[in-house]
Formats: structure tokens, C-alpha cells, sequence
């Protein structure tokens, strides 16, 4: 067995970690509370922003459903009059210097999550330096900034803190890395603002949250169908995002036959990655469609998803953003 697979056993699964990850995640626990440590004692300095900052995140490494809470915060602050910009590292891209997003930015450039969010009608910064490109958001005229994976990065300063929970996996053993999945001690939760459950079992104090689909579209042409019309039908379906099999498990429970292809997350995918011998249909999702869309094929289609999250969240959130702002 792979490494990464007896890893991710031991997280989630009853495999057990390599004794070495025990001492392993004794040290990064205590650096990271020595990291927190300086932070807060003034050592390490917090940049405040001129606006408020709300900053989305999560404890457990791999995808629990980031980029669609971001895409979906950023939509309701802008019906509500607020001009909203998202800050990213821009994982996966290019991009060093802080640099504020086009209408049409390359994924390979400028990262999958930003393309996408981008894609979505937001403004969009990244940089390794995300207070510089948050200043980029606010010059630009943004009144809200967004940090997308932004909780364990506390040189920017925020009003509201985000944790997104893959409801189905939790927080696995509940062990720091790479003993366990976490990147901060569970502790951590009691200190944020919000904690956002995607599917699966909600504890009492989250705020439920589920993606809904339904429709895919061809990235050749933008045509659109409903996803039931592949039920049935053997497709390849591709993810190269921090949980593929939560992905997968959505298209069968359409009734679709899956043939799986896992890349890694953040994975610069080639015409070649994508050939698989047949003109069976290739169902992706939305952050790996903004990476072949160059060299895409007319029986490709993208499963577009959007987080649905309730109406009492995005009023208290309102709220704290004007108390937030009225300081």
C-alpha cells in the first residue's frame, strides 16, 4: 500500500499511522502553537485592512467545500450592496507578485480556486502576500474582503472567521498532521464565528450546508442537460480536487456508472491525461474545467455545483460585517 493511501486510512478508515507520524505531529503541534503564539503576543505582526475581512477556511487537509461557501458569500454580500473581492495564494499557479484578476485569467498563472471564483463574477487577488493583494481588492474599489483558505494564515487581520467541515469525514482521528488530518488542534473551533457542515451529520452548533447540482454543460459549446440524462451510462468521471470520491459518490447517486480517475488535487491536467481509448462521456468538475477548457473535446462536460446555505446565516453575517465596518 502506497504511503498516501496507508495515511489516509489511518485518518479516516481503522489503518493504522506509521509509528514515526506520532513524534512528527508532536512537533508540528508545538510549532504551530508557537507560530499562534507570536502572533499574538505582537512578534509576528497582523496587518489590518481599511475594510472588513472575513476569512474562510478549514482544520483538515483536502477539500471540504471551500471555493462554492466562498462563491456563495461573495453573491449574497453583492445583492445585498456590498462590493465584495476575494484574496487567494493562488495555490497551484505561477503567480508571486500580488496581482489583481482579469476577466479571463490562466489557471496556470493565477490557480484553479482563483480562476473559478473569478469565473463567478467576483474580484479576485492573489499573491503569497495576501495583505498586498487584499490592498489591490480595496484600491480597486471593494468595501469586503474574502480570504479564500485563509484560517491558518493569521498575517491578515479578520472580523470573521469561517470553518467549512466535510460532513461525511469530520475531522477523521482527530490527530494533527500527518498523524492525523488536522492542520490546528480541534481546540481551534471554539474560536471561530461560523462553522459550516457540508452534508452528512450536523452537530448542533453548524450551520448546514449542501452543494446542489443537477445540470452539467459541454465546455465546447456551453450546451446544458440535465445530469439524469447519463443515468445509466458508463462515463469517466475525473477530479483532480481534495476529496474525488465525494465527487464520484454525487454521479452515481444520479445513477451513474462511474469509471473513476483520481489526480492529485490542483493536478495541470494535459490532452493526454484525458484519453482514455473511447467517446464515452468525460464528466469533470467546475475547478478542473477551468484548466482543459484550451483543449477541450466535444464529449467533456462540467457538473457545475452551488453551495445552498440558510438565510439566517447570511443575515447574521451581514450583521457582524456592519458592526465590523461601524468600527
Amino acid at each position: 500500500m502506497a504511503l498516501a493511501d496507508r495515511l489516509e486510512s489511518a485518518w479516516y478508515g481503522t489503518g493504522r499511522a506509521p509509528w514515526w507520524t506520532g513524534p512528527l505531529a508532536a512537533l508540528y503541534g508545538a510549532l504551530t502553537s508557537l507560530r499562534r503564539g507570536l502572533y499574538r503576543l505582537g512578534v509576528l505582526r497582523s496587518t489590518r485592512l481599511s475594510v472588513p475581512v472575513v476569512v474562510i477556511g478549514n482544520l483538515s487537509v483536502g477539500g471540504t467545500g471551500k471555493t462554492p461557501v466562498t462563491i456563495a458569500i461573495a453573491d449574497s454580500l453583492r445583492r445585498r450592496g456590498y462590493r465584495p473581492g476575494v484574496v487567494s495564494r493562488g495555490y497551484g499557479g505561477s503567480q508571486r507578485e500580488p496581482a489583481l484578476l482579469g476577466e479571463s485569467p490562466d489557471p496556470s498563472v493565477v490557480g484553479d480556486e482563483p480562476s473559478l471564483i473569478r469565473a463567478s463574477g467576483a474580484a479576485v487577488a492573489v499573491g503569497r502576500k495576501r495583505p498586498a493583494a487584499a490592498k489591490l481588492l480595496i484600491d480597486a474599489g471593494c468595501d469586503v474582503v474574502i480570504a479564500d483558505d485563509g484560517l491558518q494564515h493569521y498575517a491578515l487581520a479578520r472580523d470573521v472567521e469561517i470553518c467549512v467541515i466535510d460532513g461525511v469525514r469530520r475531522f477523521g482521528n482527530g490527530r494533527l498532521l500527518p498523524a492525523g488530518p488536522l492542520r490546528e488542534p480541534l481546540s481551534r473551533l471554539e474560536r471561530v464565528d461560523f462553522r459550516i457542515c457540508n452534508g452528512g451529520a450536523v452537530a448542533p452548533d453548524d450551520v448546514p450546508m449542501q452543494l446542489q447540482g443537477g445540470q452539467v454543460r459541454a465546455l465546447v459549446d456551453g450546451q446544458e442537460k440535465p445530469l439524469a440524462d447519463f443515468a445509466g451510462q458508463e462515463v469517466h468521471a475525473v477530479a483532480a480536487i481534495g476529496h474525488p470520491q465525494r465527487f464520484f459518490a454525487s454521479l452515481r447517486s444520479q445513477g451513474l456508472q462511474v469509471i473513476e480517475h483520481a489526480f492529485p488535487d490542483h493536478h495541470a491536467f494535459t490532452r493526454g491525461d484525458l484519453t482514455f481509448g473511447d467517446d464515452k462521456p468525460v464528466l469533470m468538475t467546475e475547478k478542473d474545467a477551468v484548466k482543459c477548457r484550451s483543449f477541450a473535446q466535444a464529449h467533456w462536460w462540467v457538473v457545475p455545483v452551488r453551495a445552498v446555505l440558510p438565510q439566517a446565516f447570511f443575515d447574521e453575517l451581514d450583521g457582524r460585517l456592519r458592526q465590523a465596518s461601524a468600527r
